[in-house]
């Protein structure tokens, strides 16, 4: 293609969803005395992990949602942080509770996860959440996919009857986000680091999703003219003022019909779906709001 794809701006949406969020939060208080609160557990001392932390604090602040941390060093024991969840599972001031990964090496992550109160899993990537995912029962969802489902949706763009080809399987993306894609009858297709001949499958996808970390892998060659690229890469390279994403956007977007930016694309999303996740906690808490709602 040689026309300007359409811009997928994930900064604007976002803002958008913010302001939903605010809307409701406002509600919860008014008529039903409740202040939604969002509990971060954080350990360690990863500097990537304690921004994320600031800037969800400070976006909770802004739509008026309780927010607080339990910090621990990395010399923190398993015991001490499945003690933390637990107390947050029982604080009736706490809605959400966000276990800010990764943990330090030493500490069984998958463990501290399970624990975490289904009905306050508002990372939605304990086992509850992740099974209910399978199920397309799922209240909560691991956020960064779902901010990039939110994204098609708000733009109106269609999944169904699309292919869909996932670059990536972790469980915080990949996966969730092959199961959401599935979930609204797409046929998806899942690549990853042992995929033979990826550009012969990515140059089928009608939705591409890029979630593999590695910068400027996918590019314009490799894609199908038309199709919908969605780039949750996130990338410091040496000598480069500004991160990058998975895919070359320069490329990409002479190729695609809509594209996702990096920065602005699918990271503020994360932090607003959250901001709607720990809202939907709440909502639920008080028997208001539809269950899966935001």
């Amino acid at each position: 293609m040689t026309e300007t794809p359409l811009l997928l701006d994930g900064t604007a949406t976002a803002r958008v969803i913010r302001a939903e969020v605010e809307a409701r939060v406002r509600h919860l208080k008014e008529v039903y005395g409740v202040t939604p609160g969002l509990a971060a557990v954080l350990a360690g001392d990863n500097p990537a992990s304690v921004t994320y932390v600031r800037m969800k604090r400070r976006a909770c602040e802004k739509a008026g949602i309780t927010s607080t941390a339990r910090e621990f060093g990395s010399d923190a024991t398993q015991e001490q942080i499945l003690e933390a969840v637990h107390e947050l599972n029982a604080d009736r001031g706490v809605h959400g509770v966000l276990v800010q990964h990764p943990l330090p090496k030493g500490l069984d992550e998958s463990e501290v996860l399970a624990a975490v109160d289904p009905n306050k899993d508002v990372d939605g990537i304990g086992r509850g959440s992740l099974g209910d995912l399978v199920k397309g029962e799922a209240v909560f969802v691991a956020c960064t996919p779902a901010g990039m489902v939110e994204l098609l949706d708000r733009y109106r763009l269609p999944i169904e009857g699309k292919h869909a080809v996932v670059i990536g399987r972790s469980v915080i993306l990949g996966k969730p986000m092959a199961l959401l894609l599935l979930n609204r009858n797409a046929t998806v297709t899942i690549c990853h680091s042992k995929t033979h001949n990826l550009a012969e499958i990515t140059r089928q996808a009608d939705i591409l999703v890029a979630a593999v970390g590695r910068a400027e892998m996918v590019t314009g060659d490799m894609l199908k003219p038309g199709a919908v690229v969605l780039d949750a890469g996130y990338n410091r390279v040496p000598g480069r003022d500004q991160d990058v994403g998975d895919c070359d956007y320069e490329s990409c977007s002479r190729v695609a019909s809509a594209i996702t930016p990096v920065p602005g694309g699918v990271g503020p999303m994360t932090i607003a779906v959250l901001l709607a996740n720990t809202v939907t906690a709440a909502e639920r808490r008080v028997g208001f709001g539809k269950p899966g709602a935001g």
